[in-house]
């Protein structure tokens, strides 16, 4: 936490990583992360039926990026790309449970020594390297060390939000206020908030898909979303006059789908969507992809009846999220903290939902690498861009550079590798903006890896997406190609067609010429290079002298 005092009038911000002067006019952060939120489902986003009034009041006085990307399709790669600013090739953790390594920087350790108290409300999907912490003598618990373990938030309220019965947690945050609420259960998470009853009093998991249209146990008020939002609004009444940046982190609408009432069939009545998928899909499938929809998940979504239980709970855990943001957005006014808040909206991937005869994530169709982006600056020097929809490409990584930007700061170029949004945000990127995003995974923990026989390191993947073409690349099997001017819902896979060599060749080389410029010297900047190859440094070491 930071600690601050007067020096000769000014107030001074003091931390482990120095100190710095507070400037009175950098605006707060508020940093709100749903999870497993695909880009279509909200109104100002275009769906048909789904209502996200406050969401969509963000977008109105604010900048919505159309065509958002994340880095890696799981929750802890993706998150840890977005946090550190960097592609999931580059620091490693590009799976669920990867460990992220200690010399990787997060925005909220950057943000620290600005002058930001940097804190998290909700999930991050951290799990840190408990060798290096073993080896250089850091405690998870206590110094920097607890810093380093907690993704570099201060960790008001961090919960992963996923504790079924075996992982059952008795000092869960969540649990205990659940019982100070009056809830009788040994385990609230799983058999309050995530369970239903059935009809003769027993108690119903949320787990199971075909419970999706019954209320959750627990009431609307005590929900994960609306405790995280309370916890959230404790935050910023305790940070007082310091410069923030937090990071709500909702856990919904990721599974257990399953919804507290009115939430849980607002959109019951409505109709389900038609799944955006073909036989063709089916039909002699690239190895990999078939691997997948072998699936459980992906078995249990293609059947129309799960599908037609679930997307109605999706769509309303999702109306919840907006109740709660159109809370947070009245409570920042009623702190007088609107017109110095910077609020920015976002998913951590995308759910198939049973799209392409899939269930969950882990591949690079749209359904889950596309995220929503809106940034809303209160700020005056952003008035021009409010109501704006831009169409350029935009990558979770760039908004680690964006918030330093706003913070005062100067992005590493040597080590990020997002670009600060701050010129599309202004109406102008300045330069020539990307045409090209990347995305980068590994699916060594998952069914289809064994069904393959593959070893774990045969399980890397990669995408790189242009305007018109995107392209798969997989380690160990052929590629998949979706022409996406041609075919926009990504059904025909091109990867194996004869007639797509060339261009299957050009995107390949795409990711190459990607990878070998990635930022791999984060330790030393361009400028201690230039510095120390400048022509007025003397030449200490007479090599090739005669």
């Amino acid at each position: 936490m930071l600690a601050f005092s007067e020096v000769r009038g000014h107030r001074v911000c003091s931390s482990q990583y120095g100190t710095v002067m507070a400037v009175a006019d950098k605006p707060n952060i508020l940093f709100i992360m749903a999870d497993q939120l695909r880009a279509d489902c909200l109104g100002c986003a275009g769906h048909r039926v789904l209502k996200t009034p406050a969401i969509d009041a963000l977008a109105a006085r604010g900048t919505r990026f159309s065509r958002a990307f994340v880095q890696s399709p799981v929750c802890g790669g993706s998150r840890m790309s977005t946090y550190t600013g960097r592609y999931a090739f580059s620091h490693g953790a590009f799976g669920n449970n990867y460990a992220l390594r200690v010399d990787e920087p997060t925005m909220g350790a950057v943000l620290r020594p600005l002058g930001y108290r940097t804190a998290l409300v909700g999930k991050t999907h951290m799990t840190y390297d408990q060798n290096a912490f073993a080896r250089l003598g850091l405690d998870p618990e206590s110094g920097p060390g607890a810093l380093v373990a907690q993704c570099g938030f201060e960790p008001f309220e961090r919960d992963d939000g996923l504790y079924p019965a075996p992982l059952f947690d008795p000092d869960l945050a969540y649990n205990q206020y659940l019982w100070d609420q009056g809830y009788e259960a040994e385990h609230p998470w799983a058999d309050i908030a995530n369970a239903a009853l059935g009809p003769d009093g027993e108690v119903l998991s949320g787990w199971h898909m075909r419970h999706a249209h019954l209320p959750a146990r627990v009431a609307p008020e005590h929900s994960e979303t609306a405790y995280m939002t309370d916890r959230a609004m404790s935050f910023i009444e305790q940070a007082g006059d310091e410069p923030w940046c937090l990071h709500l982190s909702y856990i919904k609408p990721h599974w257990p789908y399953i919804a507290p009432a009115p939430w849980h069939d607002l959109y019951r009545d409505m109709g389900v969507l038609e799944a955006n998928r073909d036989e063709t899909e089916r039909s002699d499938p690239n190895p990999i992809y078939a691997a997948f929809m072998d699936h459980a998940e992906s078995k249990a979504f293609s059947r129309d009846e799960t599908r037609n239980n679930v997307m109605p709970t999706y769509l309303g855990l999702i109306a919840e999220i907006d109740h709660h943001v159109g809370r947070m957005m009245a409570f920042l006014e009623e702190q007088g903290l609107a017109e110095n808040t910077v609020v920015v909206f976002t998913s951590d991937h995308g759910d198939y939902l049973g799209d392409h005869w899939l269930g969950e994530k882990d591949l690079y169709h749209e359904e889950i690498v596309k995220v929503p982006l809106i940034i809303a600056d209160p700020r005056p020097a952003a008035d021009g861009a409010r109501g704006r929809e831009v169409h350029a490409f935009a990558e979770a990584i760039d908004l680690a550079p964006t918030f330093v930007g706003m913070a005062g700061g100067e992005p590493e170029g040597h080590r990020l590798e997002g670009r600060s949004l701050t010129g599309l945000l202004a109406g102008d990127a300045g330069e020539t903006w990307r045409d090209c995003v990347f995305s980068d995974g590994c699916f060594g923990k998952k069914p289809a890896r064994v069904a393959m026989g593959l070893d774990p390191t045969q399980t890397r993947s990669f995408m790189a997406r242009t305007d018109r073409w995107k392209y798969m690349h997989f380690l160990a099997g052929p590629p998949m190609l979706f022409d996406l001017q041609e075919d926009p819902q990504e059904r025909h896979d091109l990867g194996r067609d004869t007639g797509y060599a060339i261009m299957r060749a050009e995107m390949k080389d795409r990711l190459f010429d990607w990878m070998i410029t990635r930022r791999l010297r984060p330790a030393t900047s361009d400028v201690a290079i230039e510095r120390q190859t400048a022509p007025e440094v003397p030449r200490n070491w007479l090599i090739g002298v005669w």
